[in-house]
């Protein structure tokens, strides 16, 4: 374990991964974390994440946690008239995640999203309540068509492991964990197990908070493409097979920035010099967790 060699590569036209109910989910898309906050931004907010539509980022990821709902009400905003074209992602908080709690909760982000649906559920994080009863109401969801898919985040190796050993768990569409270029502790085993399985992880994050954009070498790289810093750290995440990666911008200059990953090659010497500025884990670490 630990070793990047065994870590599968992405197929350069891979824009989606498949989910347990056939459905796609797209590689990339648009985080919701730090929205809903203010209600006086809440119109500049829901225009940016539509401008990322428009861009082709369709993914939208946010949870009940968010701004206590605002994120959602802003995503709801700006999804309005176009719910088809939106793969919407959104989380329940640990202490809803009992059966009768969790249905609760849905339903409440059902009515801030304005949509009769969500595309992929997730546990934000564990709590008290037993998995096999959460499990019990993801599935209630599902079969209510107010969920498609279901899955878990912040779960680290030995989480994971027990929740999918659990009746049903194996219809787990993904885990959602923190990782970019400078929190990269799945690659000891929780990311190769979930490849392994084809059980895509979404990275949120993915960015380092934008800390990590002023490293020399990234920013190097990035000249040699004509591209931005961002763009750079997207695209190397991007090349890990069956990771979704979700940034989160309200500039409209930096959402093109993002999209531009979906389409930058980096080559083998790019790689390199990111392994050696960002280097692989050497040891099992606590997962990453903001």
């Amino acid at each position: 374990m630990g070793s990047t060699e065994g870590l599968r590569r992405r197929p350069a036209d891979e824009t989606t991964v498949v989910l347990p109910s056939g459905a796609a989910m797209p590689v990339l898309g648009q985080g919701t974390w730090g929205m809903g906050e203010d209600r006086r931004r809440a119109k500049d907010e829901a225009a940016a994440l539509a401008a990322g539509l428009d861009l082709g980022l369709t993914l939208i990821d946010t949870a009940e946690m968010y701004g206590e709902g605002g994120a959602e009400e802003v995503t709801g905003q700006a999804i309005r008239g176009r719910r088809d074209g939106v793969f919407l992602v959104s989380k329940v908080y640990p202490h809803n995640a009992g059966f009768a709690a969790a249905i609760a909760a849905c339903e409440r982000s059902l009515r801030r999203l304005g949509t009769d649906r969500i595309d992929l559920y997730l546990l934000h994080w564990q709590g008290r309540t037993p998995y096999a009863e959460t499990i019990e109401a993801f599935e209630r969801l599902r079969e209510d068509g107010k969920v498609v898919d279901w899955g878990v985040s912040n779960f680290d190796l030995d989480d994971v492991e027990a929740w999918t050993g659990e009746a049903g768990g194996g219809r787990t569409a993904t885990d959602q964990v923190c990782y970019s270029l400078s929190a990269r502790g799945i690659e000891w085993d929780l990311l190769p197990w979930c490849q392994e399985r084809g059980l895509p992880v979404m990275a949120y994050s993915p960015l380092g908070q934008g800390r990590l954009l002023g490293n020399a070498v990234l920013g190097g790289i990035a000249r040699r493409h004509g591209a931005a810093p961002a763009t750079v750290a997207l695209a190397w995440l991007l090349t890990r097979q069956g990771v979704v990666a979700i940034p989160k911008s309200s500039r409209v200059e930096r959402l093109r920035d993002h999209r531009r990953a979906l389409d930058l090659v980096l080559d083998e010497a790019d790689l390199a010099a990111l392994d050696q500025a960002f280097p692989p884990p050497r040891r099992k670490a606590p997962l990453a967790i903001l």
